[in-house]
């Protein structure tokens, strides 16, 4: 049996809801999405026309493939995406996993981290300390507000969460969701998906077999 006190993890995992999907970055990254397109139009009818299906196929495609690159400036490891809609709505959100690094003299105690992470700008009503897996963790929540007019940058609701890998000397995981909510980050929706994504985080364990 492995030690879970003294191995360190290899990986980890996270319950997805139905309508979730996972991209992997490192590798596989254009099976996948090759994969969710084809599997988000399998159910259609043979013979439905294909004049019609083709934009939607090549919009769906777009639209992952731009996730994608938006995950990869964060030095992503996973990208999860909703595909279904929700209540009718199809709601703009994600969740981004990518390894997180601190200055050697502040990662070799995890606390040290929490209380940098807590004192940071902008966080002190909104950073609480959590336990991921057994693991102690910062979790964050903060509404991002929308660029000025014609900037293009929509207001966001974000929500952060930053684990110490055990057993493995200054590594770290950012786990990252953030919605639009149905056009505004404060609406009922964001809440619902917020609610979501801290009940997905409880299913998160460490892969070490």
């Amino acid at each position: 049996m492995t030690d879970r006190t003294t191995t360190a993890p290899h990986g980890y995992q996270l319950i997805l809801p139905p309508e979730w999907v996972r991209i992997p970055m490192r590798s596989g990254t254009d099976e996948a999405i090759r994969s969710i397109v084809e599997d988000a139009f399998a159910t259609l009818p043979a013979n439905a026309p294909q004049d019609r299906i083709g934009p939607y196929r090549r919009e769906m495609e777009r639209r992952l493939h731009g996730a994608v690159k938006e995950a990869r400036r964060a030095e992503a490891l996973d990208l999860y995406l909703p595909l279904e809609r929700m209540h009718g709505i199809a709601v703009p959100a994600s969740i981004v996993v990518s390894e997180m690094k601190f200055p050697e003299q502040v990662a070799v105690d995890p606390s040290a981290v929490a209380h940098r992470l807590l004192e940071s700008p902008g966080r002190e009503s909104e950073t609480s300390v959590v336990e991921v897996d057994t693991v102690r963790g910062v979790r964050t929540e903060r509404t991002v507000a929308a660029d000025a007019p014609g900037g293009g940058e929509l207001g966001s609701r974000r929500v952060d969460y930053v684990v110490p890998v055990p057993n493995d000397h200054g590594r770290w995981l950012g786990i990252v969701f953030s919605t639009l909510g149905a056009g505004d980050p404060g609406d009922a929706i964001a809440d619902l998906f917020v609610e979501l994504f801290d009940a997905m985080m409880s299913t998160f364990r460490w892969s070490r077999s």
